[in-house]
């Protein structure tokens, strides 16, 4: 692991200064389309083919633009003379994007972005004996030939509470949105608290208003119940919640998941002072993003880091595979993973991305990291 972060580290040299994580640029560069530009010049017949399926067009051309920017930056800095990238717009169909990145030969799919999307290239994509590594976080597609990339509140959750069990933190309440994140942060949170040998006291869902937030803290009752409070949702929710927790006269630690990574404004938020949340490193992430403002004129999306990181994986993997041959999958659960721009990651036998993630704290002066990612996942 730490060799993989070395090589990455040494793809993103030459970077200087750091940038702030963007979520949404202002506007998105104009669509790339048809084959990316390309680090060799080998006959095609010589090069693996991969394909990248993402919104080039429509309301998420923007996030999608910069997957595929990212993706064609790591196969420059890989000197991937073994792989030719090719670009699918998924906006006017997913499953019609799949059917002729399939037709032109390509063994591997990188994307799509959006749940929808990946139910609708799957089956076309396992008749063909193709893997999928989905930029989505929802595990209920994984399996069968699909990967997920994406970030999942599991594992963010298991690493703050039992973080917080470590410094003596016993007494839990959580507040989850209604949904599916909510349902799956629930169940990580209770599995957690089980393994931490911690206690659960209350957990309340809401609807993401304010008046069903007051009402849910409401229900927590006494309010000195609590050593820790999980906000399960993103930073502009913990930002409306914490001072209705603050108000109600508990002065429980607040805990948040991976989403809070994306929201700068939580360190201006007097109460959210002290909170922690459990994400992947942004030590590369910033490196990289110097790198590809340079490049393009503006700082990527947030999740244009797992473009880059899927490419590295299939140049990594393509020395050990044939030109034209289907693309071995069974490498994708290799125990000693893969390196990236978000640290070391594996897939597990379901087909979802294992990060290792660190903690950080919420202070006056940003965000503080008071318990680094473990190097590899031996040492979790």
């Amino acid at each position: 692991m730490r060799a993989g972060a070395l090589t990455v580290a040494m793809l993103l040299a030459g970077c200087a200064g750091v940038v702030p994580k963007t979520a949404r640029p202002a506007a998105a560069p104009a669509p790339a389309r048809g084959p990316a530009a390309q680090p060799s010049r080998l006959p095609e017949d010589l090069r693996d083919r991969v394909a990248v399926l993402v919104p080039l067009s429509g309301p998420e051309a923007g996030i999608g633009q910069s997957i595929a920017n990212a993706a064609n930056m790591a196969l420059i800095d890989s000197g991937g003379a073994g792989v030719r990238l090719t670009m699918y717009d998924t906006a006017a169909g997913a499953g019609v994007a799949a059917q002729k990145a399939l037709a032109e030969g390509n063994k591997l799919i990188l994307g799509p972005l959006l749940a929808d999307d990946v139910r609708a290239v799957a089956p076309i994509a396992a008749a063909q004996h193709v893997p999928v590594l989905s930029f989505s976080n929802d595990v209920s597609i994984a399996g069968n030939g699909v990967y997920l990339l994406g970030f999942t509140p599991t594992e963010s959750v298991d690493r703050v509470v039992d973080f917080a069990k470590q410094r003596g933190l016993t007494r839990l309440g959580a507040l989850v949105p209604n949904g599916v994140y909510g349902r799956r942060a629930s169940n990580a949170m209770l599995r957690a608290a089980e393994e931490a040998n911690a206690t659960v006291v209350s957990m309340q869902g809401y609807d993401r208003s304010p008046a069903s937030l007051a009402a849910a803290i409401r229900k927590f009752g006494d309010p000195k119940g609590y050593d820790a409070i999980l906000i399960a949702d993103s930073g502009r929710i913990a930002l409306v919640a914490a001072p209705l927790i603050r108000k109600s006269g508990s002065s429980a630690r607040l805990l948040g998941t991976e989403l809070w990574n994306t929201e700068p404004q939580l360190a201006a938020s007097k109460t959210m002072n002290g909170a922690w949340f459990a994400a992947v490193s942004d030590g590369l992430y910033n490196q990289f993003a110097v790198k590809y403002r340079a490049r393009f004129g503006k700082g990527p999306f947030r999740l244009s880091s797992l473009g880059y990181d899927s490419v590295l994986l299939a140049v990594r993997i393509s020395a050990n595979w044939k030109p034209g041959s289907e693309f071995p999958a069974d490498r994708l659960t290799d125990k000693g993973g893969f390196s990236g721009v978000d640290g070391a990651f594996r897939f597990d036998r379901d087909g979802i991305a294992e990060r290792v993630l660190e903690v950080k704290q919420i202070g006056a002066n940003g965000m503080t990291v008071i318990s680094p990612a473990p190097q590899g996942f031996g040492d979790q």
